[in-house]
């Protein structure tokens, strides 16, 4: 049936084990509880089909167009979805336990209560998908982009997140022990609750544990300002480049006689000689934008910002 115009058929139940459907039209197909165990899918049109509880076991949907297709409670256990389409699809529920979604694109996807462990997602665009209790332990999310995803009670245990984009993700209450974050941007992710205990902080943390140090932050109008962060100073940082501190000596203004936070309106000013402490300080490391002095170890970093 390679390349068969099956647009908006009725499959329901249908027995499809094996079946060559590549490059088929399925767009808006009724294929409820149909068997495509192992079937070659392959650059086939499943937009808007209806494939609630279809058992998909090891079926290849290689670059398949899934948009906004019902996968509810789904098999696709060990399926081949690399470079797949599965914007908006809804996923709730469904079995991809090991299966092949390298850069595949799932954005703004429903992917609650999924089973996605051990799930190879290498270079997947998850933007904005929802992910709230999915079971993702030892998955490959390796240079993911999860910004805005909300990651709410996921399991993550073991899983790679390494160079993953988690801009403004919610992990809160997700467990993430033993999972690998070197890397991953967390600027903005809520971190509320979640369980990171077993992740190796010195392998992770960049700040010298004790004494004074140097260090750089930007401010309004491209301002760049030499800190000195002394040693009595708390200090903090998450898993990205950003630090925080409580208060701050300042060593040196470039670009200007005082420089101005951005964050503020500008309320808090950085002059020559003078000590800055923050309003508040967040004692959680993980909360990269909570409350301290804003940093970098680096004087590029500060100026790239």
């Amino acid at each position: 049936m390679r390349g068969a115009d099956l647009h908006g058929a009725d499959l329901h139940g249908a027995d499809l084990q094996d079946a060559d459907l590549r490059g088929a039209s399925l767009r808006g197909a009724g294929l409820h509880g149909a068997d495509l165990q192992d079937a070659d899918l392959r650059g086939a049109d499943l937009h808007g089909a209806d494939l609630r509880g279809a058992d998909l076991h090891g079926a290849d949907l290689h670059g398949a167009d899934l948009q906004d297709a019902d996968l509810r409670g789904a098999s696709l256990r060990g399926a081949g979805l690399h470079g797949a389409d599965l914007q908006d699809a809804d996923l709730r529920g469904a079995d991809l336990h090991g299966a092949d979604l390298h850069g595949a694109d799932l954005q703004d996807a429903d992917l609650r209560g999924a089973s996605l462990r051990g799930a190879s997602l290498r270079g997947a665009g998850l933007h904005g998908a929802d992910l709230q209790d999915a079971d993702l332990r030892g998955a490959d999310l390796h240079g993911a982009d999860l910004h805005g995803a909300d990651l709410q009670d996921a399991d993550l245990r073991g899983a790679s997140l390494r160079g993953a984009g988690l801009h403004g993700a919610d992990l809160q209450d997700a467990n993430l022990r033993g999972a690998d974050l070197r890397g991953a941007d967390l600027h903005g992710a809520d971190l509320h609750g979640a369980d990171l205990s077993e992740i190796q902080q010195a392998r992770l943390s960049i700040v010298p544990e004790s004494g004074a140090f140097e260090a750089w932050k930007k401010c309004s109008d491209n301002v760049v300002v030499r800190l000195s962060i002394p040693a009595d100073a708390r200090r903090s940082n998450a898993t990205g480049r950003k630090c925080r501190a409580e208060f701050v000596d300042v060593l040196e203004v470039i670009g200007a006689d005082e420089g101005r936070s951005r964050h503020d309106d500008g309320k808090t000013v950085y002059r020559v000689g003078e000590r800055v402490h923050c309003d508040r300080w967040e004692e959680d490391r993980w909360q990269e934008c909570g409350g301290g002095i804003h940093f970098f170890i680096t004087r590029a970093e500060a100026e790239a910002w």
